[in-house]
């Protein structure tokens, strides 16, 4: 409706999808074709692939105008072209060209991708390449999860020279993959992924299963009836990958046809159970029933000795794990997380020597459910979450995870069981035997019952990232100063903290937290000093608001009768983004809100009392200002209104 200003954007490959929207929903007299890219801007792609922001060599000039016919305006084609540049020597540019003129029975785009393919090397990132296309068009593909899949499959060659993990060369792999732009990365706030060019993904299908042969090796499924339409043409016996979406349950026959399956991944909305026959599978090296809705496995399970990934959903797993897991001894992965106090781990985890992914583990007073069971972990890596902290004994005790000794760990949370406030040095002993690793980048402490922590928390040159939540009686922060590469800092009721600030400096130094970039601190009494690379702050509870020069996002909470904002919020002029939330005695912004230059977003909430915004003269200063957003601000929303201007009162 272009009254209301709602609009709907339809894109598609297909003229005739296009020209099937009502006359009278389209804003224009017709479909509007995307044009090709000019010289300069696929010139442009190239250069940005292969130089890297260094001239143009004179090799490459030569063949320029070669080289931007062979592209036709593509975008897709200029970062191939790119990406076979930058992976071989300018000695033999020249006869990459050529090479992809040979076969011109076929598109631009799919002789530029098989020559791509055909300089992939080592030769098995061709077989990784063409598996990645067994996955729908537009998946958003994990790193880990790929790798996983391609070491199921036995893709990944293990280096006989060294000693790298399959995993890490498997990481190879991909790097190889992106520089050639056959895989696409995308990288947002919270998550990366990977994706393929649909372009791309229909040239790998076509290499994976390719049509000149009768026996797939890769299938993926999308139901049952698929499976039978599979069967009446006789699904080979040798097929090493199933991705099978059910409609139906699964039944103990059907999984008896595949013994040679190395890959099974089951989903859907009626797979409710495993069936025994899984146990079967004896050759099975990766299971996924992270998008099914099993919540069981079967005791079979444990004679899959082969396995080396089980991917779970999270809290799905209603009455555990089978009691004999620690017998898959080839284990490397364990995706699955379960947040429930009730959850136990299975015996003897220390058993599965190969495990590198371990999300949590649950300290347990049962024999061998113990911290011990951790020691013999040593290729654990990533994230690990330990809970149930109080049933350690002591600081010997928790010495017995090795926790030092494990270089690979990237995350460490420590997790207590919520308690009342009593003091509880045992808590101090644990903690100080918990100490990591010097390569750990992120470190979280939760219900933390000492009153000091630990030393050994200034001595992780590494550490990015510290959140400490709910340590109620701490009353002493380490010196925070000697942690060199902190960037995110988060403080949640560390109630016991009455002060903050010279356990920040180390010698007299200026600037403390020089690398900071974000900072919480929630339902704490005092504020930091400044810190010049501070860029994202979280304030809540916290009525003593100190400036920095650099900030950019601020979330401010007051107390419900506050009756002004810091003072100290209009030095913030580089802010881009303000959130006042819960001041509740306040009844009108101040004018110096306008010297907020830099400020794009503006967002109220709970200010129950807020009849005014500052004067026009104010606002009109805030020429960046893109949005205004309020919420439960009952007075303000009566006096100025979308339709009348912000500045015309009722």
């Amino acid at each position: 409706s272009t009254t209301k200003g709602s609009r709907c954007h339809l894109t598609t490959r297909l003229e005739p999808v296009a020209n099937a929207v009502p006359r009278h929903l389209q804003m224009n007299d017709g479909p509007y074709f995307l044009g090709k890219l000019s010289g300069d801007e696929c010139w442009s792609i190239i250069k940005r692939k292969v130089l890297a922001g260094e001239e143009v060599p004179k090799e490459l000039e030569a063949l320029k105008k070669q080289i931007l016919k062979k592209c036709g305006g593509l975008p897709l084609a200029a970062s191939l072209i790119g990406g076979l540049l930058l992976n071989n020597g300018k000695e033999e540019w020249q006869s990459i060209l050529e090479e992809s003129l040979l076969n011109e029975d076929q598109s631009e785009i799919n002789q530029i991708l098989k020559v791509s393919f055909d300089n992939l090397s080592p030769a098995s990132v061709k077989k990784c390449f063409a598996y990645c296309s067994i996955f729908p068009q537009d998946t958003e593909l994990g790193e880990d999860e790929l790798i996983e899949h391609w070491i199921a499959e036995g893709f990944v060659i293990p280096d006989p020279k060294n000693n790298r993990a399959m995993e890490e060369i498997g990481g190879y792999y991909l790097r190889i993959l992106l520089q050639n732009s056959l895989l696409e990365k995308v990288e947002e706030s919270w998550r990366t992924y990977y994706k393929m060019h649909y372009l791309v993904h229909d040239f790998a299908k076509s290499i994976l299963n390719p049509k000149s042969s009768n026996q797939d090796r890769y299938l993926a499924l999308d139901s049952f009836e698929g499976l039978a339409e599979n069967t009446t043409r006789t699904i080979p016996a040798s097929i090493r990958t199933l991705f099978l979406h059910l409609e139906v349950g699964i039944s103990a026959d059907m999984l008896l046809r595949f013994k040679y399956l190395h890959v099974l991944r089951l989903s859907g909305y009626d797979a409710l159970s495993l069936p025994s026959s899984i146990g079967k599978l004896l050759h099975l090296r990766l299971l996924d029933i992270s998008s099914s809705r099993i919540t069981s496995l079967p005791e079979s399970l444990c004679k899959l000795y082969n396995l080396q990934t089980l991917t779970i959903c999270k809290n799905a797993l209603e009455g555990g794990f089978p009691k004999r897991m620690s017998d898959l001894i080839s284990l490397r992965h364990l995706n699955y997380n379960d947040s429930r106090a009730e959850f136990k781990m299975p015996v003897q985890m220390g058993r599965l020597i190969r495990l590198q992914t371990l999300e949590f583990f649950i300290v347990s007073h049962e024999k061998d459910c113990g911290i011990e069971e951790l020691g013999t972990l040593k290729y654990l890596k990533g994230s690990l979450l330990i809970r149930n902290l109080g049933l350690v004994k002591g600081k010997e005790a928790a010495k017995q995870a090795k926790l030092f000794e494990k270089p690979y760990l990237s995350r460490l949370t420590f997790a207590w069981e919520l308690r009342h406030l009593e003091s509880d040095n045992r808590d101090e002993d644990v903690l100080e035997g918990l100490q990591p690793h010097p390569n750990l980048q992120e470190l979280g402490i939760q219900y933390f019952m000492g009153n000091i922590l630990p030393q050994w928390l200034i001595n992780l040159p590494k550490l990015v990232e510290l959140q400490l939540e709910d340590c109620k009686r701490c009353s002493e922060l380490p010196s925070l100063g000697q942690l060199p590469s902190l960037k995110r800092l988060y403080l949640e009721s560390l109630d016991n903290i009455r002060f903050i600030g010279d356990e920040f400096y180390v010698n007299g130094q200026k600037c403390p937290l020089p690398c900071l970039e974000e900072l919480s601190i929630q339902f704490c009494d005092k504020m930091f000093e400044s810190c010049p690379s501070l860029r994202s702050l979280l304030v809540e509870w916290c009525p003593n608001l100190v400036s920095a020069s650099t900030l950019r996002e601020l979330y401010l909470r007051g107390l419900p009768c506050s009756e002004s904002l810091p003072h100290q919020l209009q030095y913030l002029t580089t802010l881009t983004s303000l959130t006042l939330f819960d001041f509740g005695g306040i009844d009108v912004l101040p004018d110096w809100i306008g010297n907020l230059v830099s400020l794009e977003t503006l967002e109220l909430w709970l200010c129950k009392k807020l009849q005014s915004l500052p004067p026009e003269a104010a606002m009109r200063r805030l020429t960046k200002l893109t949005s205004v957003e309020v919420y439960e601000c009952p007075l303000l929303r009566q006096r100025y209104t979308l339709q009348r201007g912000i500045y015309l009162e009722e």
